[in-house]
Parts: C-alpha cells; sequence; structure tokens
C-alpha cells in the first residue's frame, strides 16, 4: 500500500482558487500550499486576494494573485493561459466564488437572479471550460466545485442560487464522465454553515437568525474553514484518485433534517 504524507502532497503542483481572497477560499488556498503546492487566487478584490497571498507567504509558500471577474469568459482564458504560461502547469481548480442572498421568488428580480448564476454557474462553467482544456492536454487534473446541499434538496429563499448551484451539480457529474478516461477528475463539496464573515453576514445577519441557523445542525456547531480546507484537499489529493462526479457533503449533519417526533420519557 502506497502511504501519501499529507505535509508534502502537492509539492511541485499548482492550483487555481476563485473567490480565494477570504473564508472558505482562503482556506482552501493556505491548505494547499501548507503541502507544498503553488497556488494562485483570482477574485476581484485585490486588497483580499493580497490577504492571501500574504498569509502563504508567512508560510513559505509560493503564491499570486489574479485580478478577473469569472463572469467574463475571455478575461477568464486569458488569465488561465497567463497562468500556465508563467508556471507551466495546472494541476488543479477549486471554483469556489459565488454570490448570494435571501429573496423569496416572487419578490426576486432578473437583475438579482443573474448576478447569482452568472457568477455561480456561468462562472463556474467559464473557468472550469479555461482549465479544463489545460488539464486534458496535458492528461491530468483535479476540480473541486463548492456547491450546497440546497441544490438538491431545496430552501425557501434560495431559488437562484439553489438553481445555480444545481446546474454545478449536473455540470460537475456530466464532465466527469466526459472527461473521466482523459485523466480528469471533478466533484463537488457541500459545506455547511461555516464560520466567514461573507455568509454570516448574508445569511444569518441577526444573533437570532445566527440561533436558528444553528439548531438545525446535528452537529450543534458552525464548521471552520480550516475544515472544509481538508475535505477540499482530499478531493483534489491523489488519496481521491478513484473518486469522480460526487458530492461530499461537509455540513455537521444539516441537511439531512431535524427529528420530527422526539422521545421526551428521558
Amino acid at each position: 500500500m502506497t502511504v501519501i504524507d499529507t505535509a508534502t502532497e502537492f509539492t511541485d503542483r499548482v492550483a487555481l482558487v476563485t473567490g480565494g481572497g477570504s473564508g472558505i477560499g482562503q482556506a482552501i488556498a493556505v491548505r494547499w500550499a501548507a503541502a507544498g503546492g503553488t497556488v494562485a487566487v483570482l477574485g476581484r478584490r485585490a486588497d483580499a486576494l493580497g490577504d492571501t497571498v500574504r498569509k502563504v507567504a508567512d508560510l513559505g509558500g509560493r503564491a499570486e494573485a489574479i485580478s478577473c471577474d469569472v463572469r467574463d469568459h475571455e478575461s477568464v482564458s486569458r488569465a488561465v493561459d497567463g497562468l500556465v504560461e508563467r508556471l507551466g502547469r495546472i494541476d488543479a481548480l477549486v471554483n469556489n466564488a459565488a454570490g448570494n442572498f435571501i429573496a423569496r421568488a416572487e419578490d426576486l428580480s432578473p437583475n438579482g437572479w443573474k448576478a447569482v448564476t452568472d457568477i455561480v454557474l456561468n462562472g463556474t462553467f467559464y473557468c472550469t471550460n479555461a482549465v479544463g482544456r489545460h488539464m486534458l492536454a496535458a492528461g491530468r487534473g483535479a476540480v473541486v466545485n463548492v456547491v450546497a446541499s440546497y441544490a438538491w434538496h431545496g430552501h425557501p429563499g434560495t431559488v437562484h442560487s439553489a438553481a445555480a448551484k444545481g446546474g454545478v451539480v449536473a455540470m460537475t457529474r456530466t464532465l466527469a464522465v466526459e472527461w473521466g478516461a482523459r485523466g480528469v477528475r471533478l466533484n463537488c463539496i457541500a459545506p455547511g454553515p461555516t464560520e466567514t464573515d461573507g455568509a454570516g453576514a448574508a445569511l444569518w445577519p441577526t444573533p437570532a437568525a445566527r440561533q436558528g441557523v444553528l439548531a438545525s445542525v446535528p452537529a450543534a456547531r458552525f464548521a471552520t474553514p480550516q475544515e472544509i480546507a481538508e475535505s477540499a484537499a482530499f478531493l483534489l489529493s491523489d488519496r481521491a484518485a478513484y473518486v469522480t462526479g460526487d458530492v461530499l457533503v461537509a455540513d455537521g449533519g444539516q441537511w439531512l433534517g431535524k427529528a420530527i417526533y422526539t422521545d421526551n420519557r428521558g
């Protein structure tokens, strides 16, 4: 049996992480670099990307920031081609860039719908398409797409995000079949409630809302970005070499739901 050293498993490998300036994306980028890999973080906020680059540098790792909007296919293609030209390869892609807010479907404007689906669904395809061409040419690569469990079980107020992430799951599975024999794996990770500034502000903005979300998690706590990064690192690594087209749910059991019937005898 081959034993893989997880502290060096990404040495001499290159990853691109979208939405890598904060939260889960930043944690994944730092985790990749901590295992010896070179990471590029892509997003629209240069200051946030710079923060990730500094965190990686503090670990003695190598990182670079790429200012780009995932909704712009041509800009994405140029950015990816430039990355491969500079570093010679691209081994992993994490599509983490997202946008979300709570809105009742009847109140959701066309612009609100488009804002979320453009980033989550279109942006994920644009990045996967651009990176995938290089991976297919090299005959190797791993892609992880960050989704959410309401992509399949639904949730009030998230019709735009659920539809977009549901599309990402379908795209992931389709490409896993299409590209599997050519050495490229694609999987999803579905994080549950995670302690990040962005998610907290958008999805549980008040103490009461936060407590309500927490009450829905059987594990009775929020995830840390580092915990989600560990799950993503597994899917990107050779430890998951035979895993493709799957969704790894890391949500403390939230999507399984709360008990309807309770035994009050004890």
